[in-house]
């Protein structure tokens, strides 16, 4: 078991690379680097999110989980599991083992039950990364099956370190990212049956699959993007409170070729009909708009006052919108500007409906 002082140098270091401005990619291997001199860890997962609909955009799974992640999606996505990564990220604490939310008896996890215990994993630690109110990503780590599971302790110091970590994806989304090229294909569709599993592809979808952040290692043609919104869908046709008919579940995904990717998913016939359409294609301003103001740190009404802003709204007009004071509106806006990086208006609509970002 690791001592105080490298438990204190592992966070430490954890805290100095979330504020590297690193891609996310370094960062994850450098803090699942750090969190093994801080603990015992047999497997790690690793996904980033769309803050708003708390769906995977990328995803990393040690061995022996690479082999199962689309079940783990599945799981994730499904109905009536404990320690789900999206209750976390909703949740006052973000991080707690799966020994804790089923009270000592794994068994009552399916995930346990049909994934974990087949592979030889016990315990679970997981942690949703989680900046203010926005979450842009999720840890778990695993322990070879055996009665001792993760401690309080080993619990508090992700606790100590998700903010920050959750720091760093976000700045990597402002520095790392560019314009989108030109050249960018039309939508295309990706057919999966009701296992997740590919059926059929347009070769539009062809040109754009390989834009999404690949999982690693790589088991699939499919991405674990359109595998998320997919399940995401098949949760929401479960029989359930009635709440309306939901939206296409969605997620804006950085492509790698510059600019955004959305992939939204709906059923292809009537359900049953065992085919979800899942469309990749570019994302415009109306979809990127809220994933760059979390982007950038801004507040809940930050974001509200920027969204009538762009909307063309005067300040007079925002006030009574917002039954707020002119003096709180310009209050809000000077911090935007500072948060964005702009110092008009028209400098941040344009900034903001281009889909691109200013790094800080």
């Amino acid at each position: 078991m690791p001592n105080r002082p490298d438990v204190a140098r592992a966070e430490r270091a954890i805290r100095r690379w979330s504020r590297g401005g690193l891609d996310a990619a370094t960062l994850r291997d450098r803090v699942l680097h750090e969190v093994r001199r801080a603990m015992p860890v047999d497997a790690a997962f690793f996904a980033t999110a769309d803050p708003e609909s708390l769906l995977f955009t990328s995803v990393h799974a040690e061995d022996p989980l690479a082999a199962v992640s689309a079940a783990f999606v599945a799981n994730e996505f499904g109905a009536g599991d404990v320690n789900r990564f999206s209750t976390l990220a909703r949740a006052r604490a973000h991080v707690r083992t799966l020994d804790t939310a089923t009270r000592g008896d794994r068994a009552a996890s399916a995930r346990y039950r049909e994934i974990m215990a087949p592979l030889g994993l016990g315990d679970e630690l997981r942690l949703a990364l989680v900046e203010g109110d926005r979450c842009w990503g999720y840890l778990c780590l695993h322990r070879e099956d055996g009665p001792l599971g993760f401690t309080p302790a080993e619990a508090a110091v992700l606790a100590r370190v998700g903010s920050h970590v959750a720091h760093g994806l976000r700045q990597a989304v402002l520095l790392h990212r560019r314009p989108a090229d030109a050249g960018t294909p039309r939508p295309g569709v990706v057919l999966l049956d009701d296992a997740l599993d590919h059926v059929a592809s347009t070769p539009e979808a062809e040109q754009l699959l390989p834009l999404l952040p690949a999982d690693r290692p790589r088991r699939s043609p499919v991405p674990t993007a359109v595998r998320a919104v997919a399940a995401a869908l098949l949760a929401a046709e479960r029989p359930g409170p009635a709440t309306g008919e939901p939206p296409p579940p969605s997620a804006r995904v950085p492509s790698a070729a510059g600019g955004w990717l959305d992939v939204h998913a709906s059923r292809l016939g009537p359900p049953g009909a065992e085919r979800i359409a899942v469309v990749v294609e570019a994302a415009g301003p109306a979809t990127t708009f809220g994933v760059l103001c979390a982007a950038h740190g801004l507040s809940p009404r930050e974001h509200e006052v920027t969204r009538l802003v762009v909307h063309g709204m005067s300040t007079r007009e925002i006030t009574a919108a917002l039954h707020i004071s002119a003096h709180t509106v310009q209050d809000h806006l000077k911090s935007v500007f500072d948060k964005v990086g702009v110092r008009s208006r028209r400098d941040l609509t344009v900034l903001l409906l281009s889909g691109t970002v200013r790094g800080h």
